[in-house]
């Protein structure tokens, strides 16, 4: 008696359960989150490099050259930058907030419109944005071009660790200075929000000054630094994850520098959203 012919896979499965029937729509359920586990190691690899460098902070020895060097060029480096986006950023909110509140009259409302935009929102993201593009993209670089050309390979070989060296200094730099330079977009926003509303469009200053005194509490620009902190945090963890983890030749370095500045936009967009929703919880606002 013959033995009976192997049957091919799912041949002799049911219908409902034969490959390529059934299946077709939990095959893209699948495929459609096939790329999760990827996303979640590189989320992973990312905290694991800030605790890392956190670790190194408290560590010898404590270069503090290397601290200053990076806060001048965080800080110092994007001032200008920053005064100019921050004058006109303020600018453009008075205009519009005028445009808008003259459709009920209440133009001396602007004030406490330019002052809560910026204190929350506009000044920590703008400037995280602005920093990211000019600072953030110069770490990536600038890690990269030392990975190619070993010079990360050099500092271990030296008995030098490259987090401590490389990563510290940047991270603690931009953690400091991008309140810094979130208080400074504030000043000139409302500089330039004083400019369009006051000197161009004649709204009356008393009215303009004690609504935004009523209006904008201190705790608004608490909150602006909070966000500028943790943005910087996540500029500099980043910039210096793309730079580092770079393989191949001078190529690598730009598409290192363009996922560094793509990745940080749009994690300080989405964390944006994250911070507003726990800081609605701790810090209810009490506005007008």
């Amino acid at each position: 008696m013959t033995a009976p012919a192997a049957t091919p896979t799912g041949a002799g499965s049911p219908p409902e359960l034969a490959p390529g029937r059934g299946f077709r729509p939990l095959a893209a359920v699948g495929r459609l989150f096939a790329p999760l586990p990827g996303a979640v190691a590189l989320f992973g690899e990312h905290i694991i490099l800030l605790a890392r460098a956190l670790i190194w902070l408290f560590r010898r020895p404590f270069r503090l050259r290397l601290f200053l060097d990076q806060m001048e060029f965080v800080g110092v480096g994007s001032l200008p930058i920053i005064m100019l986006v921050g004058f006109f950023t303020g600018a453009v909110t008075a205009l519009q907030a005028i445009l808008a509140l003259s459709l009920f009259e209440q133009q001396r409302y602007v004030g406490f419109g330019v002052g809560i935009s910026l204190a929350r929102e506009l000044a920590p993201v703008f400037t995280a944005l602005m920093v990211t593009a000019r600072a953030g993209s110069g770490m990536a670089t600038e890690l990269a071009s030392m990975r190619i050309t070993e010079q990360v390979d050099a500092l271990t070989t030296f008995a030098v660790n490259p987090v401590q060296y490389l990563v510290s200094p940047r991270l603690v730099a931009s953690a400091l200075m991008l309140p810094v330079l979130c208080m400074v977009f504030n000043i000139l926003g409302l500089i330039g929000g004083y400019v369009v509303a006051i000197i161009s469009y004649q709204i009356d200053l008393g009215q303009v000054l004690e609504l935004f005194r009523h209006g904008v509490d201190p705790i608004d620009y608490i909150q602006g630094l909070i966000k500028a902190f943790f943005f910087g945090v996540t500029m500099a963890t980043c910039s210096c994850y793309q730079g580092l983890n770079v393989r191949g030749g001078a190529k690598e370095v730009g598409l290192a520098t363009t996922r560094a500045v793509v990745s940080t936009s749009v994690t300080v967009l989405v964390l944006d959203y994250l911070l507003i929703q726990i800081m609605n919880v701790l810090f209810p606002y009490g506005g007008m």
